[in-house]
């Protein structure tokens, strides 16, 4: 039999809360969390509610106030200030002293007696009075006596209902019946790079500058103060540990390399050793600790990939078999994606007998690399990984180092990607890489900014990967890599670019793919990073946009607006106190002039119909003073097929002169 409580409020439809608490949401140090609820009582009686946070260890709740909304929808909200993981919940409780004075308004009003009403109050008060403390408890006793006094109903009234009365009853509510949510849920609170960061991948031995020879980390070194000219803040280098040789992979993926290929670097392992190890080419771990060094120097942050999987020749096979698949006929099982094949690596079998040993080694190889600086890791295919390993394995490294951050690489269904980012990957990789036309990107990023999915789910676009080469910018020329770059920065406010490939506009693939012809995943590139037509300068500019407006370091204020031409994409972005705004047109076709008119929100920035306003192209550095909601825009692709502009309002001074700020 169910025992009767006297709890009378209700407190449901709780938001943000991730699969009715089980995965926690995310936030960086500073951001604001809003949270909403449907909070509720019986009868007429007026509930109250507040929400409750705090960080994990703590054991004291700090309290925010929570307000209606409309129609029994409440909201509240607090800032996250410590990394780690913090919690909140809500309280909420009939308040009989704030119904009091909603009926006791309404009785003065219609000009009813109220002695016994103020007698009501007054004896509210009193009970306020012994839930308080010090000044407040005699300041209460001193208002009871006030309303309580008959003399002038009028002055009695105006003190029950007043701000004071008010203050102090909500200090110290009667929370005898109150109701606590039946769910503490969690936040994730990281560094602010895991929301801006700007991302440069370069295979490092590919860094010489004298062709024919192998680069090493003294080579990346070199190249540190182009990468930060660029405005780069994340150097990311795919792996760096020995190369297997057998069935290692010759040019374009050739399954008969021979020992003078390089190999791939994420056949990983040799003699020389596995995870913990740097490929000899490449120099020594001293000297990899010498490049992270190096590279915080120009304010730029290595980034490591973690790749679970194996060579043939990695120590892992012949120590640990276990670890591995065994088919049949006795050999081991390689990798494949069928039709696809890679034979020169070894998939781990996380269902291994010895699997808490195999998780434990897993988690030894990112500390390793922790120890040498390394704060950030792109992870390679998490979703050919168990579920329960990353959730394990994050957990524990986040629990000592709450600042690492670690990407999730995994191109593949959507539900998969997402369960992923729940089980605590802090940023994600998109389906931006093939989202081209306004309406695919429109739908896109209205789903990843607007629904649920912002709470947990941080993307990072990458217009392309050693992996993929999209048709797009095959054939677009390099106005369809500039059109991808600007959409990239400005839509998310975390993106990367594999390079030098993309700023040297590098176009060809194989035939009926999208995959690089002659991909340096299976050889060494020398690059002339400096030869004709490059992006590099138009890169600096855009990232330094970035940098210099806060508007386009959150991915979270996008918002879409009306522009008459289906190959124009018009949008912005507002810096949450209002102070900055910024608005992108971008003409998605890399091969016409296109024009439109644009629908600017002038009511929702603050500009009257008759004001004047002047949009900067940060782009080119042109200027524009338009009036009015409705203007035009025409942009050529193999000019500059995009704006943003900063919008800047006229404003009056007590001059006789105006000015724009």
């Amino acid at each position: 039999m169910v025992q009767p409580e006297r709890i009378r409020t209700v407190i449901e439809n709780v938001k943000p809360e991730i699969d009715e608490g089980r995965f926690p949401i995310k936030r960086v140090i500073g951001e604001k969390v809003d949270v909403t609820a449907d909070i509720f009582a019986d009868g007429h009686d007026l509930p109250t509610a507040r929400l409750l946070y705090r960080s994990e260890d703590a054991t004291e709740w700090l309290e925010a106030p929570m307000s209606l909304i409309e129609n029994d929808s409440w909201g509240g909200w607090f800032f996250v200030d410590r990394l780690g993981v913090s919690e909140y919940t809500l309280e909420a409780w009939v308040d009989h002293f704030k119904t009091w004075q909603h009926d006791i308004r309404k009785k003065f009003a219609a000009g009813q007696d109220l002695s016994v009403d103020l007698l009501i109050g007054a004896r509210y008060l009193e009970d306020g009075s012994q839930r308080a403390f010090g000044e407040d408890a005699t300041r209460l006793k001193d208002l009871s006596q006030l309303v309580k006094g008959q003399a002038d109903q009028e002055r009695s009234v105006s003190f029950a209902v007043g701000q004071e009365a008010t203050q102090l009853m909500r200090k110290y509510p009667d929370l005898t019946f109150a109701q606590r949510y039946s769910r503490v849920l969690k936040v994730i609170v990281e560094r602010p790079k895991a929301l801006y960061s700007t991302w440069y991948e370069r295979f490092p031995r590919s860094c010489s500058n004298q062709p024919g020879r192998h680069g090493t980390f003294k080579d990346c070194e070199s190249i540190l103060p182009e990468i930060a000219r660029m405005g780069f803040d994340v150097l990311y280098l795919p792996p760096i540990h020995p190369i297997g040789r057998t069935n290692r992979k010759g040019k374009n993926n050739s399954p008969h390399g021979t020992l003078d290929d390089p190999g791939s670097p994420w056949a990983i392992g040799a003699e020389e050793g596995g995870h913990k190890a740097v490929h000899p080419q490449l120099g020594t771990i001293e000297d990899f600790e010498s490049l992270v060094k190096k590279a915080s120097e120009y304010g730029i942050e290595v980034a490591m990939d973690a790749a679970f999987q194996c060579s043939p020749d990695h120590p892992y096979v012949k120590d640990h078999p276990e670890w591995f698949r065994l088919r049949p006929d006795g050999t081991l099982q390689y990798a494949e994606n069928p039709p696809k094949k890679y034979e020169d690596i070894y998939p781990i079998h996380f269902e291994s007998e010895k699997w808490q040993e195999l998780w434990e080694e897993l988690k030894s190889v990112v500390l390793f690399w922790i120890d040498r600086g390394v704060r950030i890791f792109r992870v390679d295919n998490p979703h050919t990984k168990p579920f329960p390993f990353w959730e394990w394995l994050i957990a524990e490294v986040k629990r000592d180092y709450p600042e690492v951050i670690f990407l999730s690489e995994a191109f593949t269904r959507p539900k998969v990607m997402k369960r992923l980012a729940k089980l605590g990957f802090t940023q994600s990789y998109t389906y931006f890489t093939w989202r081209n036309s306004k309406k695919e990107i429109t739908d896109y990023l209205t789903e990843l900014t607007q629904t649920e999915q912002r709470e947990y789910f941080r993307p990072n676009f990458w217009p392309n990967t050693p992996d993929i080469l999209p048709e797009l910018v095959q054939y677009g020329g390099r106005p369809a890599f500039v059109i991808k770059l600007i959409l990239a920065a400005t839509l998310s406010s975390s993106y990367g670019i594999y390079g030098p490939a993309f700023e040297l506009c590098v176009s060809e693939a194989l035939p009926g793919k999208e995959e690089y012809l002659n991909s340096e995943k299976y050889e060494i590139k020398h690059w002339d990073w400096d030869r004709p037509g490059n992006l590099k300068q138009f890169i600096a500019r855009v990232n330094r946009i970035r940098r210099e407006n806060p508007a386009l370091q959150s991915t979270w204020n996008l918002r879409f607006f009306e522009v008459d031409n289906d190959y124009l994409l018009f949008y912005g972005k507002e810096a949450e106190d209002g102070s900055e705004s910024i608005l992108v047109v971008v003409n998605l076709d890399p091969y016409h002039t296109r024009s439109g008119w644009l629908r600017i929100p002038i009511g929702e920035l603050g500009i009257a119909p008759d004001q004047p306003y002047l949009c900067h192209d940060l782009l080119s550095d042109d200027k524009y003073i338009w009036q009015g909601e409705v203007n035009r825009v025409e942009l050529n692709p193999h000019v500059l097929p995009a704006y943003i502009f900063k919008l800047r309002k006229r404003l009056k001074r007590e001059t006789d002169f105006d000015y724009f700020m």
